[in-house]
């Protein structure tokens, strides 16, 4: 079985990151256990940083990926 990469997009670049998912999740679920993560990190804390989301997601058995960013693509 190949990996599962969720991708979190973001307005700059140097705050994108990459997941990868749980085995035992599809992606459906996946996207809403994170955006819920999520959101319950930024409800707690208003200061949170990637760190504190990151460490809430791993709780969670999504693993962040170290990527590299390549050319920006022009064509469809």
């Amino acid at each position: 079985m190949s990996e599962r990469l969720m991708v979190l997009p973001a307005e700059h670049f140097e705050h994108i990151h990459v997941l990868r998912m749980p085995d035992d999740m599809e992606e459906h679920e996946a996207f809403r256990h994170v955006t819920g993560v999520i959101a319950s990190v930024q409800e707690n804390n208003v200061d949170c940083s990637w760190e504190d989301v990151a460490e809430a997601l791993e709780e969670h058995g999504f693993e962040e990926v170290t990527f590299i960013l390549g050319p920006e693509l022009e064509c469809r």
